[in-house]
C-alpha cells in the first residue's frame, strides 16, 4: 500500500489535459504534482529528450524544487518522422486536417507517438523514453484528450484516443507509460535504504 504523500512534485506544463492524465500515476506512487505553467523554456530541437532536458533543467534553476517536464511528438512513418518534436507547432498551425490533408490517398499510414519525461529531484535527474505504435486514422473521432489524439488509433485498438477516457487512454499512452517508469524509479529511490541513510 502506498504511503500518504512522500513528496509534491512541480509538473511543468501550460497543457491542463496532460496534468489530468499525469496525476493519477502520481498519485499511485504516493507523489503530489503541481501544475506549473511558467518557466518551461522550449528549445528547437529535432531530439525529444534534449528538449525535455533542458526544459526541466531551466525550470529546477528557476524553482529550486523538484520538477517533471514532459515532451512528446508524433511520428508518422510514411512522412518520414513528420512532425516528431515539431508536433505542437505544427497542431497549431495546420492542426488534424491539415495531416489528414498530408496523408490523403496514402496507404501506409502507421505512427506512432513518442514521449521523453525528465524528473529532477535532487540530487537525482531521471530520464525516461516510451512509446505507443499505431496508425493516423481517415478523419478525426472523439472529442477527449488534446493535439493530435482524434486521429491517432493505438495497435489493439479501433478507437482514437480522443474516443478515450483518460483511464482508457492511459493502458496505451507513451505519457503514462514516461510518467510510470519516472515515478517508479523515484519511489525505489525513496524506499531504498541509502536514500533513508543520507535522510537520517
Amino acid at each position: 500500500m502506498v504511503r500518504s504523500i512522500l513528496s509534491e512534485i512541480y509538473f511543468v506544463t501550460n497543457n491542463v489535459n496532460k496534468y489530468m492524465e499525469v496525476k493519477p500515476i502520481a498519485d499511485k506512487y504516493g507523489f503530489k504534482i503541481i501544475q506549473h505553467s511558467g518557466g518551461k523554456l522550449e528549445i528547437q530541437s529535432n531530439d525529444l529528450m534534449k528538449i525535455a532536458k533542458i526544459s526541466a533543467i531551466h525550470a529546477y534553476m528557476d524553482l529550486n524544487k523538484p520538477v517533471l517536464v514532459e515532451d512528446a511528438g508524433l511520428f508518422i512513418y510514411s512522412l518520414n518522422g513528420f512532425p516528431g518534436p515539431y508536433s505542437s507547432y505544427v497542431y497549431k498551425t495546420i492542426g488534424c486536417s491539415g495531416i489528414l490533408k498530408l496523408l490523403e490517398n496514402t496507404i501506409d499510414r502507421r505512427a506512432k507517438f513518442v514521449s521523453a519525461g525528465v524528473l529532477i529531484y535532487e540530487p537525482f535527474i531521471l530520464t525516461e523514453v516510451s512509446e505507443v505504435e499505431g496508425y493516423i486514422a481517415d478523419k478525426p473521432k472523439g472529442s477527449s484528450g488534446f493535439g493530435f489524439d482524434p486521429i491517432f488509433i493505438p495497435i489493439g485498438e479501433t478507437r482514437t484516443f480522443g474516443e478515450m477516457s483518460i483511464e482508457e487512454k492511459n493502458k496505451y499512452s507513451h505519457r503514462a507509460k514516461t510518467v510510470d517508469k519516472l515515478f517508479r524509479k523515484l519511489r525505489r529511490i525513496f524506499d531504498s535504504e541509502i536514500y533513508l541513510n543520507n535522510e537520517n
